[in-house]
Parts: C-alpha cells; sequence; structure tokens
C-alpha cells in the first residue's frame, strides 16, 4: 500500500513528485512518457526563470529535477482505471494493479482529431499532430498547419524556419492565440492564411500529398507534403468515471485539488482550472501533492 501514485509526468505530475518527496512519501509514478505536452513545445517565453527555452530543453530540466531526488517512474506504462474501495484507491494499468491511499491523476490531455477522409491513412505518413517532433522532416517543402490557437501558431513559428511554404488553415475568421504570436506569423512572408476555411480531406498516394479545401462555398485543393493537425486537446480523464467532470470532460477540482471522491486529487491539464499553462500546471502539482498528504495526516487507514 503505497502512500500516493500519480499518474502522468508533465509539468503537474513532475512537480507533485518533487513535493511528494520532500514530504518523504512512499509513492510511485506512472506515465507513458516523461514532459508530455512540454516536451512538444517550440520556444518557451514566459515560464518563470528562462527568459527563453525550448519544450525539450525545460523537460530536460524538469527530469533532472526528478532524478536528484531519486523519484522512480514508471516510464511507458498507461493507467487505464482508477477506483476507490473503502480507503483503497486501485489504479490498473496496462501492465500492473496497484494500491494507495491517494491519487494524483495529472494525465493532461491528447491531440483532437479532424475525422476527415485520409487522416488515418496518412498518420505518420505526412500528417502528424507534432510540429516540434515531425517538423525536421519536412525541411524546405510546403506544408499546412490547421488550427487557430496557440499550438497551431507555435507549431507555424517552428515550421517558418523549416519549410518552404506555410499554409494556416482556420475554419474561423480570426486566430484564438496569443497577439505576440499571431503577430509574428502573419508578419513572415513564407505564410499564408487561409481563413474561414475547412480541411475536407487528407490527399496523397503513398504518402501526403495534399489537402482538399472548402471556403466561400467552393471546394479547392492545395498541394502540400506535410499536414500538422492543431485543432486543440481532449482531456485525458476516462481512466476515472466515476470522478465529476464539466461538459469537456475536464475533471472537476476545488482550490485544493480535491475531486469529487475523497483521496484522489487532480492537477493540470486535464482539470477544469482555467488557463492551460505549463507554469499554471506546475503549481497546481505542487498544490495537489500538498493537499494528498495533508489527507493522509488527517484520516485513519
Amino acid at each position: 500500500m503505497l502512500d500516493l501514485i500519480i499518474i502522468g509526468a508533465g509539468p503537474a505530475g513532475i512537480t507533485a513528485s518533487v513535493y511528494a518527496a520532500r514530504k518523504r512519501m512512499e509513492f510511485l509514478v506512472i506515465s507513458q512518457d516523461i514532459g508530455g505536452q512540454t516536451a512538444w513545445s517550440g520556444d518557451i517565453e514566459n515560464y518563470t526563470g528562462y527568459r527563453f527555452i525550448t519544450g525539450p530543453e525545460l523537460t530536460a530540466r524538469f527530469e533532472e529535477h526528478m532524478r536528484e531526488y531519486g523519484i522512480k517512474v514508471n516510464e511507458g506504462e498507461r493507467a487505464r482505471a482508477v477506483g476507490k474501495t473503502g480507503n483503497s484507491i486501485s489504479v490498473k494499468t496496462d501492465k500492473a494493479d496497484y494500491e494507495a491511499r491517494t491519487v494524483i491523476i495529472a494525465s493532461g490531455k491528447r491531440t483532437r482529431e479532424l475525422n476527415v477522409p485520409g487522416e488515418k491513412e496518412y498518420k505518420n505518413k505526412g500528417l502528424t499532430y507534432c510540429a516540434t517532433c515531425d517538423g525536421p522532416l519536412f525541411n524546405g517543402r510546403d506544408v499546412a498547419i490547421i488550427g487557430a490557437g496557440n499550438s497551431a501558431l507555435d507549431a507555424a513559428l517552428q515550421l517558418i524556419n523549416i519549410a518552404s511554404r506555410v499554409y494556416v488553415v482556420n475554419i474561423n475568421r480570426d486566430f484564438t492565440g496569443d497577439p505576440i504570436m499571431r503577430e509574428k506569423v502573419v508578419a513572415n512572408n513564407k505564410v499564408e492564411v487561409l481563413s474561414e476555411t475547412k480541411v475536407t480531406e487528407i490527399l496523397g498516394e503513398k504518402t501526403v500529398n495534399g489537402i482538399r479545401i472548402k471556403r466561400q462555398q467552393k471546394e479547392e485543393v492545395i498541394p502540400v507534403k506535410g499536414v500538422f493537425v492543431e485543432i486543440g486537446l481532449v482531456p485525458n480523464s476516462e481512466l476515472a468515471p466515476s470522478l465529476e467532470k464539466n461538459e469537456i470532460g475536464e475533471i472537476r477540482v476545488d482550490n485544493y485539488n480535491r475531486t469529487s471522491v475523497p483521496g484522489i486529487f487532480a492537477a493540470g491539464d486535464v482539470t477544469d482550472v482555467p488557463e492551460k499553462q505549463i507554469i499554471i500546471a506546475a503549481g497546481e502539482g505542487s498544490k495537489a501533492a500538498l493537499a494528498a498528504f495533508r489527507y493522509i495526516a488527517q484520516n485513519k487507514f
């Protein structure tokens, strides 16, 4: 019986693990990877203490901090179900079953899919959901980015330095991302913005060679060799069906990161806390770990 299981090793889970280690809790971190969405990010200019750092670099700093405390991470393991019986909380993964007095769900979010013809056929064959991971593969080629928020703008800023031409396809009239990022993207002569435009199909043979779009009731084909889908994220909250969630599936938490089930806490982008930012997720992770420690101290087991 562990004191705590932390599900996820993004900014929230990593910070929670550091605080749990400092409290001398007996705990385990379970995660498919280390860094979460931070590892996908390009240039980060708003994380306190770093005027500029890339996502992979910040992930490396997080990992170094964990190693300093000797924190055990079951990397490559996926949590599938969280439930509570009596005072024990069970966590089932694709590899084992665990029990703990408390659990922090910091499982983050995953990319939302377009759900158009050709998407599944050309996934990883020219279509990708991570500019940081796959951008360098498209050096000197024309690419399309689909989306309007910060993730789409971040992808555009990365690909400007790699691709020959960058089409940014926005189903709405305006971008929803940060004004500074928007200005940088729009001002670049490599970028062509297609507003009020819908992607209806991903085209290709063995790999992607274009997208079919619809705008002003007319269809046309844009020839590109790469497609980057950046249309938002879906919370990884299905593993805890008993918890109260909002209309988009985010886990509801209070100021102490408590969920609707005592002993189960949540932190980061998987929750309904407003503003999905790395620094906010990290702060929420620290709060969740302190709340879990307090819960154990105040209850009999």
